[in-house]
């Protein structure tokens, strides 16, 4: 049996050690984590290259490494936690899933959930944001006055929102939740507690040229840098008509129209970010809408269903993991893709991807990386 575990290890701090970890801990089994690729849920680029995290997770605890495919991972939390949980179940073993949340106690994280499916709640929502107001606080208001503080403090921190969002997705499904409480500092914290520390803030780090040894168990090689993509998105946006943004996941109410003009008058992403940013549209949504223009990522691939399992690396017991798979089993994705049958979107959205985060290094790297590098394998010591 196995336990699955949907992450972005971005990068591999020592959080998520402790989280594979104490997982083994209470399960006594092994892990598979569903890992994005090359782009992050945030909309941003990920802060290294795939293979590398996942080398560094199969070093500090993960038997298994599968990728979330990038209409997935650069999608809301629902989505988000709707394609991890659907690989999960691709594997006949696996019987739970584990994941960080601020708040652990599993009868909030339920009641949360119901929350979410609440038509009061719902009711709510919307007559806040028809007057003008912030989606977060208008949902964090609404459960408040309906659930109570301790209901409404669970959907307002962004781990809880997609601990929440785990439980909506496992409905059904056989796979039990295992929340664990996260441990050190809080998401997107600037404050190191011992050597735990927020991902955001090692990023800045990383990305500032610091000196982040202490706070992660391996330092990756090279790093990205997300306004390198600047002049790139820019480029995309401005040559795209208001039907092609549109097609976007998240796109509607005029949104097109926004970031069409914005993108004729932005010097930078952060800059069209602000000048599209209103009250009824977060950050993180427009981030990911602006990543799913520059990846051609469309709202048709996003709600298409992914049948395959794209591995990066196993250990002996991670390959004793896939023999419990349930579905197309990809360990070459030039093979794959020669199929060219259902799944050959998704794996060419993943190439995609990873190709063009290649431009956001200091140093460009090659392309095609997808099809040089090697499945990782890591024999685990006894």
């Amino acid at each position: 049996m196995s336990t699955a575990i949907i992450c972005e290890l971005n990068p591999f701090h020592y959080g998520h050690e402790y989280l594979l970890r104490t997982a083994r801990l209470l399960t006594g089994e092994d892990n598979i984590a569903i890992m994005s690729g090359s782009f992050t849920q945030r909309g941003e680029v990920a802060v290294c290259d795939k293979f590398t995290r996942a080398k560094t997770a199969l070093r500090y605890g993960a038997d298994l490494v599968v990728e979330l495919p990038t209409a997935h991972a650069v999608a809301n939390a629902q989505r988000f936690a709707e394609g991890g949980v659907r690989i999960a179940q691709a594997f006949s073993d696996v019987r739970q899933l584990a994941f960080g949340c601020e708040d652990a106690d599993p009868d909030i994280l339920c009641t949360a959930a119901n929350a979410l499916n609440s038509e009061r709640v719902n009711a709510l929502i919307a007559a806040e944001m028809r007057g003008g107001g912030y989606y977060p606080r208008a949902l964090e208001a609404a459960v408040r006055t309906i659930y109570g503080d301790a209901v409404a403090a669970a959907v307002s921190s962004p781990n809880n929102i997609l601990a929440v969002e785990y439980l909506r997705a496992l409905e059904g499904t056989g796979i039990r939740p295992l929340p664990i409480q996260r441990k050190g500092a809080a998401h997107d914290s600037q404050v190191v507690s011992g050597r735990y520390a927020s991902a955001s803030h090692i990023r800045s780090v990383l990305r500032a040229g610091g000196a982040a040894k202490g706070l992660l168990p391996e330092t990756p090689p090279r790093v990205t840098y997300p306004e390198l993509l600047d002049r790139a998105v820019l480029y995309c946006l401005r040559t795209m008509t208001a039907e092609e943004l549109r097609m976007l996941p998240e796109v509607g109410e005029g949104l097109e129209q926004r970031i069409l003009d914005a993108a004729g008058r932005a010097r930078s992403v952060e800059e069209l970010l602000m000048l599209v940013k209103t009250k009824r549209y977060t950050h993180a949504r427009l981030r990911r809408i602006v990543t799913c223009a520059f990846l051609g990522l469309t709202e048709k691939l996003q709600t298409r269903t992914v049948g395959y399992v794209r591995v990066l690396g196993f250990t002996d017991a991670g390959e004793r993991m896939l023999r419990s798979c349930r579905c197309e089993i990809v360990t070459s994705a030039a093979k794959a893709l020669r199929k060219n049958d259902e799944n050959a979107a998704h794996l060419h959205m993943d190439v995609r991807s990873a190709d063009l985060a290649a431009l956001a290094y200091r140093e460009i790297m090659p392309s095609n990386s997808d099809f040089s590098t090697k499945i990782l394998r890591k024999i685990r010591q006894k």
